[in-house]
This record gives structure tokens, sequence and C-alpha cells, in this order.
């Protein structure tokens, strides 16, 4: 359509340059122009002499005028046809770029209906969609089923009553090292040997043979140089095993076989990693355990008010084997530790002071912490930057301010009418 314009244009401009349009003076009338003056021929009718020269000079002006008005016209016309060929180059454009884009809609389109079709056939009919919700009801059933078989077994397996009475006499054995850091004794049937980690972040472990050889330095300690550092304090040797937080890593655990130093497992603590497990010991976020029940972790997790969480570990697969979520806070919390399965977290201030076990949680539910006295550690003003319980002798393994201390604890056991109704 809009081809048809420029011959139409162009018939135009032209007309305007043919002689049909040429300026042609008007004829006058007789009685304006004596007879005599004019000379007319028949063979012009379309033009008109003037004898006088005052009507041949205003004749050659308006000629002269209609030929400007003519080049004007024809000029206007030259651009007016310049710019509607300009503007028929755009629509073209702007056509090819329609037809583009129409072209892209129905390429998705077709797209959008295959994609419709596809999950028209994939989804499932109301029937199926009842018979997989009763099947997830079901699973999720099975597996609360499963871990209480699971607390059942770990209560059957381990026939422990044993309850904290008293924090008794207190031992310092040795000061060396830096103010914070680790040790203990393996708690492994026969074992005596005593380990040694300074400073929260470092990978290298010394062995002892015995306390005795610890304190007297009557022998030279067994180096070891771990394949990663650890961070914080929260270490156990179980079995010949060293179990400790990799250091940059939020919630990561490694089994290090110390024969032969190399790592033989990993894993992760879910939820871990986020805050420290106790808030005067910021440099711990994970602390392994290990008393009459076996591995333990305790950690905080900020999804439930920063509150510690106890999960009990498999010690050969590091597989976790159940979870506790505790009410004990870890703010202004020092350390804790586990016996038969019952966590005492023992509390201090920021400036040092008498440490105290405030608050306990037995997963057999056989004794609670509001019905506990406030336990007292003896008469020392300091803190504590790691606790480690040793199950056979009884016996606390403290890191106070550089020293390494052991405390001794009473216990006695739980009233068995409260533990067989939990």
């Amino acid at each position: 359509m809009y081809a048809a314009v420029l011959p139409l244009l162009t018939v135009i401009a032209r007309l305007l340059q043919a002689e049909h349009f040429t300026c042609m003076c008007v004829r006058l009338e007789k009685e304006d122009i004596p007879s005599h003056s004019l000379l007319c021929s028949p063979a012009r009718p379309r033009q008109v002499c003037f004898m006088k020269a005052s009507t041949d000079q205003w004749c050659k002006e308006r000629v002269i005028q209609c030929e400007q008005n003519t080049a004007s016209v024809t000029q206007r016309m030259y651009d007016i046809s310049s710019e509607v060929r300009g503007q028929l180059s755009t629509v073209d454009v702007l056509r090819s770029e329609v037809k583009v884009q129409m072209d892209s809609v129905s390429t998705r389109v077709d797209r959008v209906e295959r994609e419709l079709e596809y999950l028209e056939n994939k989804i499932p009919a109301q029937s199926n969609i009842e018979i997989e919700e009763a099947l997830l009801e079901q699973q999720v059933n099975d597996a609360r089923v499963e871990q209480l078989k699971k607390k059942a077994k770990l209560r059957l397996e381990n026939d422990c009553n044993t309850a904290l009475s008293a924090v008794k006499s207190l031992k310092i054995v040795k000061k060396a090292g830096d103010s914070s850091g680790s040790w203990f004794r393996d708690p492994s049937k026969g074992s005596a040997k005593v380990y040694f980690l300074s400073g929260f972040r470092n990978n290298t472990l010394l062995e002892y043979v015995s306390v005795k050889s610890f304190t007297q330095g009557s022998q030279l300690a067994k180096v070891f140089q771990l394949p990663f550092y650890w961070q914080g304090t929260g270490h156990i040797v179980y079995n010949g095993f060293l179990y400790y937080h990799k250091a940059d890593t939020p919630n990561q655990i490694l089994k290090v076989h110390l024969s032969n130093g190399t790592v033989t497992d990993s894993m992760l603590i879910p939820g871990a990693g986020r805050l420290p497990s106790y808030s005067l010991n910021p440099n711990t976020y994970l602390d392994l355990a290990v008393d009459e029940l076996g591995l333990w972790v305790i950690h905080a997790d900020a999804e439930y008010g920063g509150n510690l969480v106890i999960t009990k570990l498999d010690k050969d697969s590091l597989a976790v084997e159940y979870t506790w979520d505790t009410l004990c806070r870890s703010r202004d919390a020092e350390g804790a530790f586990l016996m038969c399965g019952t966590l005492y977290v023992v509390y201090n201030s920021h400036y040092g002071g008498r440490s105290t076990v405030q608050c306990l949680y037995d997963i057999h539910d056989s004794i609670h912490s509001e019905e506990s006295p406030v336990l007292f550690f003896p008469k020392r003003y300091t803190s504590h930057s790691s606790l480690h319980y040793h199950p056979k002798d009884k016996q606390l393994y403290a890191w106070d301010d550089g020293y390494q201390t052991i405390y001794k604890l009473e216990t006695h056991a739980k009233d068995p009418v409260t533990a067989a109704s939990g």
C-alpha cells in the first residue's frame, strides 16, 4: 500500500514542471486597454501581448514570481517525497522486527503448550495423591517408632543409673601450655594414656603413658602431627582414635587413627557451628565427650534459643544415633560433661569465679534439673576452658587457666522408682 504513494508524488512533481503550468499573463478586457495598443496574434490563443512598457514589465514580474513559486513547491514536494521514503524504510524495519517478535511469541506459545501437556500427563490422579500422603504418613510414623526403639535399646544395653552428687576434692597436677587447652585420659578399657593438646588451634598432640609420667616428666612424650588443625578445646581420644573439630569448618568432626595418623572418617553435625557451645569459651563450637554410654557431641543451636543440644554418635561409623534438645542455656556456660546419659552444664562469670552445675538433662528422664540442687566446685575462683569426664575413675580432667587439674566426683544411684517411670 505504501508503494503506491511514490508514483503519485512523482506525477505531481512532473505536472508542476510541465508547460501546462507555465505562467501566463491574464487577458485584459478591451475596455481596459485601447484597441490600437493591442497586438493580438490568432496563432497564440494562450498569450496576451501588451504594447505598453508598463504592462510588459508587470507581466515579466509575474512570470518571475510564478517561476519562484513553482521552484519552491517543487522543492517542497521533493522534501516530502524524501521524508515519505525515509518513513517507509522505517516502517519496513519495524515490520521485520514485529515479524521476528511474532515468530518468537509463537515459538514460546508452542513450548508452553507442550509443557502444559507434559504436566497434565505427569500430575497424578487424586487417588494417587491420597495414597502417597498415606504412605508418607506411615513412613514418618515408622521413623518415630525406630527412634524410640533406638532410645529404648540405648537404655537396655547400658544399665547405668549413676548420678552426680557433688564435685569433691581438687588436685592440681601441673601447669603447662597455653591458658586454654585440653587434657584427658583415654577411657578405653585397660588404657592409662594421657593426651595433652595446648591452645584452641593447633595440630600437635602429645601422648604420655600415664598421669604420673605427665606430671613428673620422667619420660618424653610421643608427638603426633595431625593432618589438620583442630578448633576449640572439645577433643577426645577413645579406643586409640582422636575425635576433634576440624579448624576452619563450622561443624565437621574428624576421626584420626593415632597409630598411623590418618583420617579414617568424618561427619557434619546438623545445626552446629553458628554459636559457641559455651559463651565463656567462644572458640569451642563442638565439644566431644565420652561417658558410660559411649561417644557424644555437645553444641549450641541458634534455632533453639541458643540452648545446648546433645547428639549420640556411633564411635565406629560416626553415624548419628539420636539427638536431644535440652533446656540448658549456653549463655554464661564454660563447659559440660555427660555421666550415664545425663548432661551436666557448668556455669561461671565472665570475670572468673566459683564454677557451679546449675542445669542438667537426663536422656532417660529419670532426674530433672528443677529438682536437683546447685552443685558447687571446690573454692577456686577461676575458669575452665575444658572439662572431660572419665567414666572408669569417676573424675573430671579440667584445664584451669593453664593449670591441669583433676576433680574427684561423688556419685549416687538414681532413684529406681523415678528411673522406672521415665
